[in-house]
């Protein structure tokens, strides 16, 4: 059952408000207006890339009635917190998982990668692991010191032959259909820095090494993301 039929089934629709992240594909907060709702964006935590339990509480109001969690690249989001809130506040708590098929081995295989590169790299801000991360997205920080550092870095990594995507181009309060004036800094500095890096299992040991050669050689001329 897909996001917005569940909103529905649970009686969620029109006057209601249901709390969703910013940062990631805009696919949720369409589901919140299909089901009648509005959206309403709250920060994240800059470590999981998920809802903050506190930015989730500063934004319910009278009319929330429900929080949408989106576990991102692969980690799960830590529901705990959330949980608790909604049964407090009474709110309804549902979990969004991005679309993925991948076998044990292929997640085995990422895991191994994703292991190397955490080892490896330096002047980038590598991910934190958690139980059950599929690493469906290889996603560091690079951080900007008042400059695109992020977009320099992948251009010039491209250039030496390595694949490597922004995760979040624009983040949906910034989109015209849904724009709204509010304040998300986790979600913007995330958006301005996080930079996936290649971690299928098609990758040979050549080309892992390739990829920490070319980070390196950049990563040294930035600071610490936080």
């Amino acid at each position: 059952m897909g996001t917005a039929a569940l909103l529905e089934a649970t009686g969620v629709g029109v006057g209601d408000e249901v709390v969703v992240p910013a940062f990631g594909n805009v696919e949720v907060a369409e589901a919140v207006r299909l089901a009648g709702a509005s959206p309403v964006f709250a920060d994240i935590d800059p470590v999981t890339y998920c809802l903050d339990r506190a930015a989730v509480e500063a934004a319910v109001t009278p009319r929330t009635a429900a929080v949408v969690v989106v576990h991102r690249f692969g980690r799960p989001a830590e529901l705990e917190p959330l949980l608790a809130l909604g049964e407090r506040r009474g709110l309804l708590v549902l979990e969004h998982r991005e679309a993925e098929e991948a076998s044990y081995q292929e997640v085995a295989q990422r895991r191994v990668r994703a292991a190397y590169l955490d080892a490896k790299l330096t002047g980038v801000r590598t991910p934190e692991g958690a139980v059950g991360h599929t690493y469906q997205q290889y996603v560091v920080r690079v951080p900007g010191n008042g400059r695109p550092d992020r977009d320099a870095f992948a251009r010039a990594i491209r250039a030496k032959g390595v694949e490597c995507r922004v995760p979040v181009k624009t983040p949906v309060h910034r989109m015209p259909e849904f724009r709204r004036r509010v304040s998300l800094p986790e979600t913007e500095r995330a958006a301005a820095e996080t930079l996936a890096l290649p971690v299928e299992a098609s990758l040979t040991k050549r080309d892992m090494r390739r990829m920490v050669a070319a980070c390196n050689a950049l990563g040294g001329l930035l600071q610490p993301a936080f």
